[in-house]
C-alpha cells in the first residue's frame, strides 16, 4: 500500500474480515506497495470506514487496467481465498508492549491464539493453520542473554519457566524440550501448515533440527560441554533451508 492508503495495519484486518465473511480476495504484491483487491460489498466498505482504511471504488474496466499493469511489470496477484486459523508462539512471561507481532495483530484486528511449547507437544498445532515465530531460541540457549544477564531476576524467571516446563513434559533439560518442539513445528509444515519465522527462531530453529543427537548446547543451559565436533556432525538434512553452515563459538 502507497501513501494514499491512511491506515495500512488495519488494512490487513479489514482484508481477514472480508476473508472470513466468506470473500475472496487478491494481494497485488509491488502494485502501489501491495495493495488489496476486495469484494464491492456492503460489510466490507462499512469496515473500512469503521476502521480507517482507505478504499478506492474500482470498476471491471479499472480492474483489467490494473492486471495489465501488474503482468507488465515485476508484479503479481495473489488469490486469498480464506482466513487462516492463526497461532503465535508466545512465552508466558512475554510483555505485551515487547511483541511487536501480537500487538500488530490486534491492531489490525486479526484473530490468533498464543501458544506455547506444551501446546506444541500436546498436538494443539493441528488445529492451526499458520504459526509465527519470532524471539524464540530453539537450542535452549536463552538467544546467550544468559552471559550478559544471568544475574537479572526476568531472565532467572525465563530459565526456571523453562526448566520446569522441560521436567513436567518428561524431557532432561531446556535444549532437549526445544529441539521436540522443533521436530513438531517441522511435521507441521510437512503436513501443510504454513511457518513464519522471524528474528532468533529463524536459525535457530535450523541448528535445532540439524542438531539432533548432537550437543550443540553451552554448558548453561544443559549441564553439559558442548560436543567440541558438532559442527561436522549436524545433519542438515534434517533442517528447513540451511545447508553446510559452520557454527562458531562465542571467545
Amino acid at each position: 500500500m502507497d501513501d494514499a492508503q491512511s491506515n495500512h495495519l488495519k488494512a490487513y484486518g479489514v482484508t481477514y474480515r472480508a476473508l472470513q465473511r466468506g470473500g475472496r480476495a487478491e494481494w497485488l504484491l509491488n502494485y502501489r506497495g501491495g495493495s488489496f483487491l476486495l469484494p464491492a460489498d456492503t460489510a466490507t466498505e462499512r469496515d473500512a470506514a469503521l476502521t480507517g482504511v482507505t478504499v478506492e471504488p474500482a470498476s471491471d474496466g479499472d480492474v483489467v487496467a490494473v492486471r495489465g499493469e501488474i503482468q507488465a511489470n515485476n508484479m503479481d496477484a495473489v488469490p486469498l481465498e480464506k482466513a487462516p486459523k492463526v497461532a503465535v508462539y508466545v512465552p508466558p512471561n512475554a510483555a505485551p508492549w515487547d511483541d511487536a507481532v501480537t500487538m500488530s495483530l490486534e491492531y489490525a484486528g486479526i484473530e490468533y491464539q498464543k501458544i506455547w511449547d506444551p501446546d506444541v507437544l500436546g498436538g494443539r498445532l493441528k488445529d492451526f493453520e499458520w504459526l509465527h515465530l519470532h524471539h524464540e531460541d530453539f537450542t535452549g540457549q536463552y538467544s546467550k542473554f544468559y552471559l550478559a544477564y544471568s544475574g537479572a531476576f526476568w531472565l532467572s524467571e525465563m530459565v526456571e519457566r523453562n526448566q520446569e516446563t522441560a521436567r513436567r513434559l518428561g524431557l532432561p533439560n531446556v535444549p532437549a524440550l526445544k529441539k521436540a518442539v522443533a521436530r513438531e513445528i517441522r511435521r507441521f509444515v510437512q503436513d501443510g501448515g504454513f511457518l513464519f519465522a522471524m528474528c532468533t527462531a529463524t536459525e535457530t530453529i535450523e541448528i535445532a533440527l540439524a542438531a539432533e543427537g548432537v550437543d550443540v548446547a553451552a554448558p548453561y543451559a544443559d549441564g553439559t560441554s558442548m560436543d567440541p565436533d558438532a559442527s561436522a556432525k549436524l545433519d542438515w538434512a534434517r533442517s528447513f533451508a540451511f545447508r553446510d553452515v559452520k557454527l562458531e563459538q562465542s571467545s
